[in-house]
């Protein structure tokens, strides 16, 4: 049997990486998916293995698990007999990892979170850190552009993902947001703790835009669904100093008794009404110019905005509210 070429092992290793980013991508843009950051992180997991396992065998760096003998290296085999080969946390602990510190931190997180919600419940996260999800994206197709070659790139494989909800609109406006459960809290606290302020505040950790309408437009014009400028145009600074208004619409409201119970089921169940009402008073959330919320025949309801700052504030106090 003829012996197989480097760079066949590697093409198979790319096929294979960019297989299950693509499939990664179109799990969770399925409105079908109920785990959809479950299932992302781990096809994402194994697309950046193969990505930097491709990397490391262009190199010729042998990404085995073996010991060093006095004679000879002994390789670790599965029960099988096959080759141990680096997971994704070995292949970013290399010192010859061609990825930057951010988009390393990105990844790192992704691994840690897989780690938190394996085996519980994890309600609100995939809407609040989507920000990180696209910035994992993004950076593997700037990386295997990079390594590779523009012919192994995906950015034409995948389209915008249509909407059933108006952009310009809060999506789920009669829900409140789900709270992100107690352990999982803690651990991007911590996380993002540990991260130095360039890597916390890189696009290669955590990608965000900001959308607006395009409110006129003329026959004949390209009519896609999002036009990027450029971030250092006047109307992109003005863009980022102010907010561009659509048309107020009736917001959800939440007694004080809601939240309460909201925050208990995403794993406070020492927050109380008691803590609800110091925490309020605090920050003089009654206030009507704050918008946190408004009085209506003598009843105060709070706003989503303020039940945002509900969970920011008990996902910072975790050893406050959470279990005992």
């Amino acid at each position: 049997m003829a012996k197989r070429r480097i760079w066949s092992f590697r093409a198979e290793l790319l096929a294979k990486s960019r297989e299950a980013a693509l499939n990664a991508v179109g799990v969770f843009n399925n409105p079908l998916t109920t785990f959809k950051t479950e299932t992302f992180i781990v096809l994402m997991v194994i697309a950046w293995t193969y990505l930097l396992h491709a990397y490391y065998r262009s190199q010729d760096i042998d990404y085995r698990y073996f010991d060093k003998g006095p004679k000879r290296r002994k390789f670790h085999r599965t029960k099988s007999g096959e080759f141990k080969h680096w997971e994704l946390e070995r292949c970013l602990n290399e010192k010859s990892c061609p990825l930057d510190s951010p988009t390393k931190s990105n990844l790192y997180f992704l691994i840690g979170l897989r780690h938190e919600i394996e085996h519980h419940r994890s309600t609100g996260i995939d809407k609040q850190l989507t920000g990180r999800y696209l910035a994992c994206c993004l950076n593997y197709e700037q990386t295997i552009n990079d390594l590779f070659g523009p012919s192994y790139s995906l950015g034409a494989e995948m389209a915008f993902a249509l909407q059933f909800c108006d952009l310009t609109l809060v999506p789920n406006q009669n829900e409140a947001p789900l709270p992100v459960p107690a352990n999982v809290a803690r651990y991007i606290q911590e996380f993002d703790a540990s991260l130095s302020p360039e890597e916390f505040q890189s696009p290669r950790f955590s990608y965000q835009l900001l959308f607006t309408r395009k409110l006129t437009g003329k026959p004949g014009q390209a009519d896609r669904v999002i036009e990027f400028i450029p971030p250092n145009s006047s109307l992109a600074q003005a863009v980022d100093k102010e907010h561009w208004v659509v048309k107020e619409v009736e917001r959800p409201k939440h007694l004080p008794s809601q939240i309460v119970r909201e925050m208990q089921k995403a794993g406070y169940p020492r927050f109380s009404i008691h803590y609800h009402t110091l925490l309020w008073k605090k920050l003089d959330a009654k206030q009507p110019g704050k918008g946190y919320g408004v009085a209506v025949e003598n009843t105060w309801y709070w706003y989503d905005r303020w039940v945002d700052e509900v969970c920011k504030h008990c996902a910072e106090n975790v050893s406050l509210y959470g279990p005992g």
